[in-house]
């Protein structure tokens, strides 16, 4: 997997990055654990000159981003200069309001993302879809996830795949990353387990890179197959542990699995 590159979704630190020297410091953190690269998101209001700086000054690519959709629809120039200034090609969205989760709101959506993938396409940029679970709801027996990426074009939208979303909405993620063959320069993973709460109820939460039940062989041949390059870990709730004692776990799984 030589072409492939570990890195860190910040939204995971975003309780850690919301001053500048919190962001330095997580820049820091992440780094030594031996990630190359990193998705900006979650960030408190810093300056994004000073975020690439300290970016590069820890040897850290910002590979991808997560960009709120109403920034891509009223600041798009501003959206822009910010991914030059950090050398980052990959502009992304974490997700949709609710108005588009129906087949009529992802007409709107492609609609409205038309003339923005346009833009940033002629500044050497791509656009990607982050998914959570209820992308996964049904219309006429198909999920509203697989009707946008047939309507879509690969040169308008790319897939993000989040692993542990397409499993918590009871989806294969690797039937799905394979599915986006082609159109997936980054991919989301988190793990998965159950556990039994005080009330003796079985609930579902995100894990670590291997300490859950998600099957990592089939997912990570799926990645390589459907040539993604950033592979880029994020846990949104870490309970027990820090973020960077998670990442670190998460990190060291993935290497023992051939990932660097």
């Amino acid at each position: 997997m030589s072409s492939a590159v570990l890195g860190a979704q910040l939204y995971t630190c975003r309780e850690f990055a919301k001053t500048m020297p919190e962001v330095v410091e997580t820049l820091r953190k992440v780094a030594e654990i031996g990630y190359k690269a990193v998705q900006v998101s979650g960030f408190g209001p810093v300056d994004y000159k000073e975020v690439g700086k300290a970016a590069a000054d820890c040897g850290l690519t910002i590979a991808a981003t997560h960009v709120g959709w109403d920034r891509f629809l009223n600041e798009l120039d501003a959206v822009i200069a910010e991914h030059k200034c950090w050398g980052c090609d990959h502009a992304a969205i974490g997700g949709l309001p609710g108005e588009y989760h129906t087949p009529d709101g992802i007409k709107k959506f492609l609609d409205e993302l038309g003339p923005v993938a346009e833009k940033l396409a002629a500044e050497g940029m791509d656009f990607s879809y982050h998914n959570h679970s209820h992308e996964l709801v049904h219309f006429d027996g198909e999920t509203w996830l697989a009707m946008l990426y047939d309507q879509a074009p690969p040169e308008m939208l790319k897939a993000e795949i989040d692993v542990y979303w397409i499993a918590h909405g009871g989806g294969d993620p690797a039937a799905w990353i394979r599915r986006c063959a082609g159109r997936e320069p980054l991919v989301h993973l988190k793990d998965m387990i159950i556990v039994s709460t005080p009330e003796n109820r079985s609930e579902q939460r995100m894990a670590e890179i291997g300490e859950g039940n998600l099957n990592w062989p089939a997912i990570l041949d799926a990645c390589k197959a459907g040539g993604v390059r950033w592979y880029l870990v994020e846990q949104d709730l870490c309970y027990d542990r820090t973020p960077f004692e998670s990442l670190e776990i998460s990190y060291r799984n993935l290497t023992a699995m051939g990932l660097s």
